[in-house]
């Protein structure tokens, strides 16, 4: 879901379940990743490219949601 400030990646579509947000409306740009308590940790990447570096977080996020 896009908003003024950052694209959400939801899971089932539901802004409960954010798996990560994506920062790109600034110079410098982040993806957002949630532990357990649904903290985000911002992360800064160069490119698009850098997202596969958080695969394996990524994948295992659905699971906080089960």
């Amino acid at each position: 879901r896009d908003t003024q400030s950052y694209f959400g990646i939801l899971l089932d579509d539901n802004n409960r379940k954010p798996l990560c947000r994506l920062w790109f409306n600034t110079k410098q740009k982040y993806i957002g990743l949630f532990d357990e308590a649904k903290t985000e940790t911002r992360h800064p990447i160069d490119s698009i490219d850098d997202i596969f570096k958080f695969s394996e977080q990524l994948q295992s996020t659905p699971e906080l949601y089960e």
